[in-house]
């Protein structure tokens, strides 16, 4: 339970991130980016495998570059579910998805390193 609880913690605070240096990502409070953590880990879970099936001869056809708009997607839709949680805009939908994964990544790095405790569970993108 305690890997899943920081892993939510490390994509809360990726998203704060995200939400400093993108103008088309808007956050309300750190609750929202809790609960939005949770959203995230729930679209890219349940979501994401089968419109990454679906959409496999597209991507394939632009060499993996549509995975970006299917992380968007994922990531616009986890918006669209969660109060106090927005997404606008080309850059917030194709280039906050990066800045998540980098951000989380890093985090659940550091998060794992200080408490000795495994956090990989899929933040998503």
């Amino acid at each position: 339970m305690l890997p899943y609880l920081l892993s939510v913690l490390a994509t809360a605070l990726a998203l704060l991130v995200v939400d400093i240096v993108l103008p088309g990502v808007n956050l309300a409070n750190f609750p929202a980016a809790l609960l939005a953590g949770v959203i995230i880990g729930v679209v890219n879970g349940a979501v994401k495998p089968f419109l990454q099936l679906v959409s496999l001869p597209v991507t394939i056809l632009t060499f993996g570059l549509f995975a970006l708009v299917v992380n968007g997607f994922c990531f616009w839709l986890a918006s669209v579910v969660t109060p106090g949680f927005q997404v606008s805009g080309f850059l917030g939908f194709l280039i906050g998805p990066i800045i998540l994964s980098v951000g989380s990544t890093f985090l659940n790095g550091f998060l794992a390193k200080e408490t000795g405790e495994s956090t990989a569970i899929e933040t998503g993108d």
